[in-house]
């Protein structure tokens, strides 16, 4: 499903993984810090001629449509009731472009896989209450709700989780509904339940529920939209599509554009998926978070962008006039920069100063940043698609994605000129039940260049010991790493000084196929007890402080003191292979109390603040206004993170 461990060296420039696949792992629901836990019920109640009996729960339950929002006006309706300018108002008071965190799909609108629908929701109350009064539910004379011919009042349970956060934008949400005459009865449940493994989120436990998804660079979204997807107890609740929703064309059109390898068509199957969600309203996206960074006036380089969760990938070209020694603001500090067994964003951007950032993901759209010569796509041959030759006994990844060896009975692609899977330029896919006798099946090859000259801080150069060490560590369960799916998914791998190549198995394709590259070690570093890094056992790496506390890299810097719970300075690297950076030194300065770290921007003690650390309180108010007055700059980026509401389509 992801290899967070090979890619996230490239992509964050720590040497282990960040970054998910998203088009082969389920986006993942952000979870709060509880202390309550409620208990699922395994039975419900059911009363007939005033005799009560207990029922076991039935595959039918969740397939009931849901006798309000199963109408599609009424779906409708809501949306054009909802006055998200103003639910963003609530959260975000100091924003000015609130335009651009608005989401009318699940892709947001600065992605490259992102065409705006043909259906819209503006905001339009009139509107609204027409399409409710179409669906039968009017407003009586003096009514605050409406109600349908029974007399049934249109009320609706909105689940979402105790954060104040939500509790704001909930409350206007509610309002917005009871002026179109729908009453939201707002349950704020704790998030260990709302998100629990075996209740909320995951037994559909909710009429209206809100909460974000953590995007991602490739838009993935299969897991939450497909058909088949939908979470049931025949099923085992698996998938993620707990609205219930199901549009073949729409279904057919998300599964394509996760399956193919062709960027045009991809945008191509992404833009009819989102028609579909747009007209079908099973999800009323709401905004996308907001991150916020501030910085002295007279920094130069800094930019943030969408999509890009490290704005540090560009620190060698960050400078002050006549300041020789930049402070950064954190409020955490990193327990290890050994990132493959801690990946906390804290850790993660100062091992990119050590590290530097191979691979960036501005705007969501990949590039080479350093390292790498290019990336190696299909379109200029660094990767090539073959039709492999398999037989029984070989190991594949089948049509689930799972590693297995081949056998009779096996749901396998097979390459088939026939297919109605395309694949990439003339090859196309076919999903077959395997006979035996051998097939033919897709195969990847990634083949990476290296820029010349890559040298560690102490001096010696990159080579192809190093890279192999990254791949055995990174591989081993034994060095505390946790993910092994590109591990297990590895066909071969070839190593050189400036060249590396790996070869996927045969069926796995995965869309991020150009970010699956080699990662590195110093094989040669030698430690105070005497022994090379590649002699330790990986068992120990994660206590190894040349590891954890002061690694060496191929990154612009190189620590040179680590005071805890203080600061971490850093030294230019004088065998970076780019030349010197703009900022001789910097120094990570550890702030925990935000008012704090604003106040030292403020007065110039520090230069740069980071959304880890500034948040989105009124203290980001502040430092709006002084940004306003001219005293610093401040930058509000589209997070991917995205705020929605789900509409459950079925009922028990």
């Amino acid at each position: 499903m992801k290899n967070t461990n090979r890619i996230s060296m490239l992509l964050a420039c720590t040497t282990v993984a960040a970054l998910v696949l998203g088009a082969c792992q389920p986006q993942i629901v952000e979870k709060e810090v509880v202390v309550t836990q409620i208990v699922e019920k395994t039975v419900e109640k059911e009363k007939i001629v005033e005799k009560e009996k207990i029922v076991e729960v039935t595959t039918e339950d969740f397939t009931t449509p849901h006798p309000i929002l199963s109408d599609l006006k009424v779906r409708q309706a809501i949306a054009h009731c909802t006055n998200r300018p103003e639910v963003i108002t609530s959260v975000y008071s100091w924003l000015d472009d609130k335009a651009a965190i608005l989401m009318d799909t699940n892709i947001p609108t600065s992605h490259w896989a992102y065409t705006k629908p043909k259906v819209q929701y503006a905001f339009d109350v009139a509107t609204g209450g027409a399409l409710l009064d179409e669906a039968g539910w009017k407003l009586g004379e003096g009514a605050d709700y409406r109600a349908d011919a029974d007399g049934n009042e249109l009320s609706l349970r909105f689940t979402t989780t105790s954060a104040q956060f939500r509790q704001t934008w909930a409350a206007v949400f509610e309002a917005n509904m009871k002026a179109c005459g729908v009453r939201v009865v707002r349950l704020h449940a704790p998030a260990a339940w709302w998100f629990g493994d075996t209740t909320g989120v995951a037994r559909r436990d909710y009429e209206l529920g809100a909460f974000a998804w953590v995007g991602e660079a490739d838009p993935g979204g299969q897991s939450l939209y497909a058909c088949d997807k939908i979470p049931l107890p025949s099923n085992g609740w698996e998938g993620q599509n707990g609205m219930g929703w199901c549009n073949e064309a729409a279904s057919n059109a998300i599964k394509a554009a996760n399956n193919t390898l062709d960027r045009a068509e991809r945008v191509k199957q992404y833009a009819l998926f989102q028609d579909g969600f747009a007209a079908d309203m099973p999800s009323l996206p709401m905004f996308n978070r907001v991150e916020v960074n501030a910085t002295a006036t007279d920094l130069a380089g800094f930019d943030p962008r969408p999509g890009q969760p490290y704005p540090t990938y560009n620190i060698a070209d960050w400078e002050r006039p006549g300041e020789t020694n930049l402070i950064l603001a954190l409020s955490q500090e990193p327990a290890s920069l050994f990132s493959l067994v801690e990946n906390a964003w804290v850790a993660s951007l100062t091992a990119s100063l050590i590290n530097g950032v191979g691979i960036t993901s501005l705007d969501y759209d990949f590039a080479a940043n350093l390292y790498f010569k290019e990336l190696p796509t299909l379109e200029n041959k660094g990767a090539l698609l073959l039709a492999a030759d398999v037989k029984d006994g070989d190991k594949v990844v089948n049509a689930k994605g799972d590693v297995v060896e081949l056998k009779a009975g096996e749901m396998i692609r097979v390459v088939d000129a026939a297919g109605d899977l395309p694949l990439y330029g003339d090859i196309k896919l076919k999903e077959i039940e395997y006979k035996g006798g051998g097939a033919q099946m897709p195969q990847m090859t990634m083949n990476w260049k290296l820029e010349s000259g890559l040298k560690w801080s102490d001096g010696n150069p990159l080579v192809a010991a190093d890279i192999e060490l990254s791949s055995k560590i990174t591989c081993d369960a034994d060095s505390g790493a946790t993910d092994f799916t590109i591990c297990e998914r590895t066909a071969k791998e070839t190593f050189g000084n400036t060249e590396y190549s790996i070869m996927l198995m045969p069926g796995y394709t995965p869309p991020l196929y150009f970010s699956i590259g080699p990662g590195w070690y110093p094989a040669h570093r030698k430690l105070s007890d005497g022994r090379k890094l590649a002699d330790v056992p990986a068992k120990e790496w994660t206590t190894l402080p040349e590891v954890a506390e002061s690694p060496i890299g191929l990154g612009p810097y190189t620590i040179t003191k680590w005071e805890k719970g203080v600061s971490i300075s850093f030294a230019a690297n004088p065998n970076f292979y780019k030349g010197k950076p703009k900022t001789p030194n910097i120094t990570i300065k550890i702030v925990q109390d935000t008012n704090q770290a604003v106040a030292q921007l403020l007065t110039g003690d520090v230069d740069v603040v980071f959304g880890e650390t500034l948040g989105a309180g009124e203290e980001v108010a502040t430092v709006k206004a002084a940004a306003d007055k001219g005293d610093v700059k401040i930058f509000f980026t589209p997070s991917a993170t995205w705020e929605h509401v789900d509409f459950n389509l079925n009922t028990k």
